[in-house]
């Protein structure tokens, strides 16, 4: 029998992810293939930064991701 689904270590792989494409080099591409790529890192740290943000509920087998993306209050 598998365990038990966990929404919050479900949010901490993304967390673990989002690091993971930070610290990752880039192949030896050169001109518009390399900015392709560095766009497409920036975009994968994104949405697992998100993710990894988020609060996670599970409940009558629903899943909710909440992210607050309104700006911080000064």
């Amino acid at each position: 029998m598998s365990p038990a689904f966990d929404p919050n270590e479900m949010v901490l792989r993304f967390r673990e992810r989002a690091e993971a494409v930070k610290r990752r080099g880039f192949p030896p591409v050169e001109g518009p293939e390399r900015q392709r790529v560095i766009d497409a890192a920036n975009l994968d740290f994104q949405d697992f930064a998100m993710l990894g943000d988020a609060t996670a509920t599970l409940e009558d087998g629903i899943l909710r991701l909440e992210i607050d993306l309104r700006p911080p209050s000064s």
